[in-house]
């Protein structure tokens, strides 16, 4: 909240705001698709700058070194990947309905839009450094409690109830590991042109299919 005493900025310095927002933006685009394209670990920082048509002086002034890049990258793709599907949720309804159109707009919308960001916050950022490891519990650890929240409210919804306390946990958790199986198989091994409408249906169906099963 802003004080009694506390000036508005001036027409200056909010330009000077925006553009140092733009340039952090064009630092991360530029990150994102090296990293994609050539690997976190075949990535410079002097090819982050070039890419992004800024110093290195002005890479490190928002970053503190390559890994806290791509820190600040992992995160910001995580929050649009569950908001994406947490707004096709809330869009549909409580409901089985809207577990199964979260799961397609993840393989119609997020993997077929965003190939960049699927390959950071799936491959690029496994096995790295404890501070990104503990960022990526964190996103599972949200992602699953989504899913969790999403399966509890379907169910009172519904009306229909999970065979044991662990059956709830155990089906957010197998829905994480599918898709990750799914993107690493199918999407970023380099062996498959997938369609990816046909394989979101497939597994979307496969998964609502076993959440059915357990509950009747």
């Amino acid at each position: 909240m802003k004080s009694e005493n506390q000036k508005p900025l001036t027409r200056s310095a909010i330009r000077r705001q925006r553009e140092r927002e733009e340039r952090y933006q064009t630092i991360l685009l530029a990150a994102e698709s090296l990293f994609a394209k050539e690997g976190y670990h075949q990535t410079s920082i002097n090819q982050i700058a070039d890419l992004a048509e800024v110093s290195v002086g002005t890479v490190y002034f928002y970053f503190k070194n390559k890994e806290d890049l791509l820190i600040h990258l992992y995160d910001e793709i995580s929050y649009l990947f569950r908001s994406m599907i947490g707004a096709e949720f809330k869009k549909t309804g409580a409901s089985l309905e809207g577990i199964k159109e979260a799961g397609y707009v993840f393989f119609d919308q997020f993997c077929s839009l965003y190939p960049d960001k699927l390959a950071i916050l799936y491959r690029e950022t496994v096995g790295q450094s404890p501070a990104l490891t503990e960022h990526r519990k964190q996103f599972q650890k949200k992602i699953i409690s989504d899913l969790r929240e999403a399966l509890e409210r379907a169910s009172e919804n519904m009306g229909f109830s999970f065979p044991s306390p662990n059956s709830i946990e155990v089906i957010a958790v197998s829905i994480i590991g599918i898709y990750d199986c799914i993107v690493s198989y199918f999407l970023l091994s380099g062996d498959y042109s997938p369609d990816l409408k046909a394989i979101g249906n497939d597994a979307v169906s496969f998964l609502i299919g076993g959440i059915k099963s357990m509950c009747e």
